[in-house]
């Protein structure tokens, strides 16, 4: 289907682009969400007499998303998560959880659609996400996922929360080992008399 755009689309063109796109993307994504116009003589018309309108429509909303990028762009958002020993979330962070950390600070006004993730975050640790505010204007956001609050923040710091687990784990099987050779396993301590 030959569409009109309305404001840029990823991957597909410019304001005012006539483009060529699957029946379905345009039925289902860009003519309800007010994307794009059917291509044909009658939306040319009125496309045409509205350009001005609609680009300067577009700006402004393009400058909104830009100042309100300026604030989110950088920030850092704490998520904690249930996790196992491995790091591994039982479950995992989507876009929704991303939107609902960002709208829970206030700083900006993010609808889970707007994040890009291209899968499911499945681990502990530090992720960068960005997200889309407009179509010309992406801004990146990091998530410090962990188990706890004192995690999170020794995540912060750089340390290597699973790393640190597991080399804390092997120092205190090595200890447990040395004990056990140290107080004789198996040995008996003390003058005892045997008839």
């Amino acid at each position: 289907m030959k569409v009109i755009l309305l404001e840029r689309v990823e991957g597909k063109g410019a304001l005012g682009d006539v483009v060529t796109v699957k029946d379905g993307y345009a039925r289902n994504f860009l003519l309800p969400r007010a994307k794009a116009l059917r291509a044909n003589n009658a939306n040319m018309k009125v496309f045409e007499g509205q350009r001005s309108e609609i680009e300067a429509r577009n700006a402004k909303a393009k400058e909104a998303a830009g100042q309100s990028g300026e604030k989110l762009d950088g920030t850092s958002y704490i998520l904690i998560r249930q996790a196992g020993e491995s790091g591994q979330l039982y479950g995992s962070v989507a876009g929704r959880d991303v939107a609902d950390a960002v709208n829970a600070e206030g700083v900006s006004k993010v609808d889970r659609a707007m994040v890009v993730l291209d899968k499911p975050i499945k681990t502990l640790g530090m992720h960068e996400v960005k997200i889309r505010l407009h179509a010309e204007v992406t801004v990146t956001v990091t998530l410090n996922i962990a188990r706890s609050q004192d995690e999170a923040e020794r995540q912060a710091r750089g340390e290597n929360i699973i790393d640190t687990q597991f080399e804390e784990d092997r120092i205190a099987t090595e200890e447990a080992q040395a004990d056990l050779l140290e107080g004789g396993a198996g040995s008996i301590e003390g003058n005892y008399v045997q008839d």
